[in-house]
């Protein structure tokens, strides 16, 4: 799951956390209604195979203490662990770009139940 990004995609990932993270009420109001909660991005747990809602609470974080790492994979912004998982830290994450640096730290907690489909 390791790929390799392109300048240009680098941008992009860092545009759409940007769209989310710093314009909350976009996300909102494109998942408002039934289903849709939250005003984060959604996040795609790959160890429960499950898509969340989530919330920004902290926006940026200083990078001490524990992180869990947040990347754009093939489902949109992606993890290991989810909500119940040993792993996950509640929300802390530590954004990472195609090879591996550190982007942003920040806060955004998953909302469950999990589901299927984004």
């Amino acid at each position: 799951m390791s790929k390799k990004f392109s300048v240009f995609g680098v941008l992009l990932l860092g545009a759409i956390v940007a769209m989310f993270l710093i314009s909350p009420g976009v996300a909102s109001a494109d998942r408002g209604g039934e289903g849709g909660r939250g005003d984060g991005p959604v996040i795609y747990v790959s160890g429960q195979g499950l898509y969340y809602d989530s919330i920004v609470t902290a926006d940026p974080l200083p990078p001490h203490g524990p992180f869990q790492d947040l990347i754009m994979g093939e489902n949109g912004l992606e993890t290991e662990f989810g909500p119940g998982d040993h792993g996950y830290v509640g929300g802390r994450w530590r954004l990472l770009d195609g090879d591996g640096n550190v982007v942003k730290y920040f806060s955004c907690p998953l909302l469950g139940p999990g589901r299927d489909a984004p």
